[in-house]
């Protein structure tokens, strides 16, 4: 089943949200921020994606300013920023099978479905 990480508060992940339903493929949302994904859950997701962990993090964000920005971080250490603060994941991440893509721009949903 297609699943999407999604953030209600985001516009983005509204955005990708509606071309989800507009699909009208059956898909699971996951309030990443509420149900928090689990270490393997990141480490699967950015093996999908095919990026590092530091290309999923929201690097403009005021936790990863104060808390990590010029930090010497291995991929490790990163992936449990993005698990103890998973406001510092990218979003919407759309998950299909084995691939999954970052819906920004939310037209990158379209090529995954």
């Amino acid at each position: 089943m297609i699943k999407l990480y999604h953030n209600p508060r985001c516009k983005k992940s509204r955005e990708g949200l509606a071309i989800l339903e507009a699909s009208g493929k059956d898909f699971e949302i996951i309030k990443y921020l509420e149900d928090i994904p689990s270490k393997s859950d990141i480490e699967s997701i950015l093996d999908k994606l095919k990026i590092s962990p530091i290309d999923l993090v929201r690097t403009q964000e005021k936790i990863w300013k104060e808390n990590f920005k010029g930090k010497p971080l291995s991929d490790s250490e990163v992936i449990d920023a993005l698990h103890e603060y998973p406001k510092l994941i990218e979003r919407p991440i759309v998950v299909n099978q084995d691939k999954a893509v970052i819906g920004r721009p939310p037209e990158n949903i379209k090529g995954i479905l």
